[in-house]
């Protein structure tokens, strides 16, 4: 009899020792599966980052060129007005109609890239350029290149600002 309720006892605690095994094996599972979730997600924004960040090269580029290959500054400052944001297509296949205020902007893949023209203002006494104040530049444009893409229920921007001069006068 003694012999017995040792067996019954041993039985018991196996069972015990297979629940927690148990248990252990599936929190280990789980938490290595969020991991990868996580891996996940973050590889696809460093992705998707990347990107934008090669659209916004790509943008600041054809601004460039834009104003380079048209005859005179005023020509290139004629076509755009500040208080309009302008859409860049996708492809490009003339560098006059490179811009366009049509609305919605044609999207490249999931990223949406639009483009600000701001005028320019320096202080008359260091010609530095100025925030508010001072007289306004004409042989200077302030670019501000937006591109934009859904991201886990949220839309993530990455902007690129930078100034473009009369180079040609």
């Amino acid at each position: 009899m003694f012999l017995k309720k040792i067996k019954n006892k041993n039985k018991g605690s196996m069972m015990v020792e297979i629940i927690i095994a148990t248990s252990i094996i599936t929190v280990f599972v789980l938490v290595s599966l969020s991991v990868a979730q996580k891996a996940i997600t973050v590889s696809r924004r460093a992705v998707h980052t990347a990107e934008a960040s090669f659209l916004l090269e790509e943008g600041a580029e054809s601004i460039k060129i834009f104003r380079d290959s048209n005859t005179t500054w005023t020509n290139f400052t004629n076509l755009f007005n500040t208080s309009s944001t302008y859409c860049m297509p996708s492809t490009i296949s003339s560098w006059t109609s490179v811009l366009s205020t049509s609305s919605p902007c044609t999207k490249i893949g999931i990223f949406t890239r639009v483009v600000n023209v701001a005028n320019v203002n320096r202080d008359t006494i260091s010609s530095d350029i100025v925030s508010s104040g001072g007289v306004d530049d004409p042989g200077t444009k302030l670019i501000t290149i937006t591109v934009s893409w859904p991201e886990s229920g949220s839309t993530i921007n990455k902007v690129l600002r930078f100034y473009i001069n009369n180079i040609f006068p």
